[in-house]
């Protein structure tokens, strides 16, 4: 049997480096094995998924230098591969399910299920859906479906006796079926959930192996007893350990940048990233840290991945990064790499553009646009509160911004300016005492070129990262504050834009 392997990423915001953590191990086993490696895109989140996101995945990934076999971008035998153009499939999925009495229709509003976790939780009971319409009768069912009455389909899932998750790297895991909840696998608007188009994909697809992140363990009983329902066989499953912050917490972009798109901007060569993740999964080829892709496939094996939850340790990727540039580029290579990664043609114009209304000889340029081609800012973290803005108000609109600036669809000066007008008036300060503070983060300087088309060149990352250093040096918010500010979001949204 031919090894098949798989990512599915879900197109909803920047491309994260833990996906092409999960497509590395993943293309990895395949060719070691002379097997496929499938792209998919999981897209079923319709408020969320993007074509931008799509795209920016699909590019950073060949960015690294990972390529698939078969994906949305170049078919194959098994398509489509979106989700989204897959709903057929997946009807016809759920009403054999239904059929067979694996699946029930579940009419609860979501009042009542935020009702009933509240009560489990005051009782100290996990949160789980409690059944009441699985004991619904057809009669009841087709009275309420011919009203129009909406609902979701879940999974029956058994009461009694435990679930043994066989991984192939941990061994048996056993979850009781108790543990499990009835998961939704169709939503109110006809689309699947995760779980169900997850496992209809995986087999129709051929996949064989099944490598996914350890945050998945929970969901796998749910996933075998739909590969049961259906009388397939499973694929065999490795979870991977989670990527870490230094602190040994889940790799988050609030402590960490997390883009992918973060370090092609700042920089960094793909070969190096994609060594820095190759040694997070299995280590050292042959007790040397710089090897490349091939070497890795050629050594690769599961037993050698570590389970030790390995830590996205940025200084030791700096390493691993000044090592390529030092012993793996000559002079010629060195410039190449240099002018395709900051000094293309089309950015070069585009920062031209700002900097020309702004100067009076050419070498102004140099002072006055460093801050496009730099990682981390340095300056005096007075000038972030040196205008009408007071350091807390100054520390809540830095986080507010960071967070809602991730809501963007499409990144562009025009939706940036419109932003922080309504930051501004959520906040109750004017739009140009908001700006200043953020000029400083973003440009270095309390004046510059015009800042929401500034941020729009450097893009979404860098932007982020910016935003956060400069909240870390006023101060890291508290969790009250996180969870007070939070609430501002909601203001933010109902602002007019």
């Amino acid at each position: 049997m031919k090894v098949r392997t798989r990512v599915a990423p879900s197109p909803t915001g920047d491309p994260h480096v833990g996906t092409a953590y999960v497509a590395l191990v993943n293309y990895a086993f395949a060719k070691r094995h002379g097997g496929d490696f499938l792209l998919r895109v999981e897209d079923t989140d319709r408020a969320r998924s993007t074509p931008e996101s799509e795209r920016a995945i699909l590019q950073s990934l060949r960015w690294l230098g990972i390529e698939w076999d078969e994906g949305p971008d170049k078919g194959g035998p098994h398509g489509p591969y979106r989700q989204s153009e897959r709903a057929a499939i997946y009807r016809e999925h759920v009403d054999r399910l239904l059929a067979e009495g694996h699946a029930f229709r579940c009419f609860c509003t979501p009042a009542r299920l935020d009702d009933l976790r509240v009560a489990q939780r005051a009782a100290g009971q996990p949160s789980r859906y409690d059944g009441l319409c699985r004991g619904l009768s057809a009669d009841e069912v087709a009275r309420r479906m011919a009203t129009g009455e909406p609902f979701v389909v879940r999974l029956v899932v058994p009461s009694e006796g435990v679930c043994v998750v066989e991984d192939a790297r941990r061994g048996p895991i056993e979850i009781a079926w108790n543990d499990v909840d009835m998961q939704v696998l169709m939503k109110s608007d006809g689309l699947p959930t995760y779980h169900l188009a997850n496992v209809v994909d995986d087999h129709l697809m051929e996949i064989t192996h099944v490598i996914r992140g350890e945050e998945w363990v929970s969901s796998a009983p749910k996933h075998l007893l739909l590969y049961s329902y259906f009388g397939w066989t499973p694929p065999a499953i490795v979870h991977l350990p989670l990527l870490r912050n230094p602190d040994k917490s889940k790799l988050s972009k609030r402590k960490n940048p997390t883009s992918i798109l973060f370090y092609e901007r700042m920089g960094y060569l793909p070969e190096a990233v994609l060594n820095f993740l190759a040694l997070l999964a299995a280590g050292a080829v042959d007790g040397e840290e710089l090897f490349t892709l091939e070497a890795f496939v050629e050594h690769f094996s599961i037993d050698r991945i570590s389970l030790g939850g390995p830590v996205f340790d940025v200084p030791k990727l700096d390493w691993l990064n000044g090592r390529y540039l030092r012993e793996r580029l000559d002079t010629e290579r060195f410039a190449e790499r240099v002018g395709a990664w900051g000094f293309s043609p089309e950015r070069i114009a585009r920062i031209a553009a700002l900097a020309q209304p702004r100067i009076e000889r050419l070498s102004d340029i140099g002072n006055l646009l460093a801050f496009f081609f730099a990682g981390r800012l340095t300056y005096d973290p007075a000038l972030l509160v040196a205008g009408k803005i007071e350091a807390p108000t100054v520390r809540k609109a830095l986080a507010v911004m960071q967070r809602e600036l991730d809501t963007l669809r499409a990144w562009e000066s025009a939706g940036i300016d419109a932003l922080f007008r309504r930051v501004a008036a959520a906040i109750d300060i004017k739009v140009r005492d908001l700006t200043r503070p953020f000029y400083v983060a973003i440009t270095g300087s309390p004046t510059s070129v015009p800042l929401y088309d500034a941020m729009e060149i450097l893009g979404r990352d860098i932007v982020r990262e910016r935003l956060r250093h400069a909240l870390e040096m006023l101060g890291a918010p508290s969790k009250r504050e996180q969870e007070e500010w939070k609430s501002i979001g909601s203001s933010v949204a109902e602002v007019p834009a």
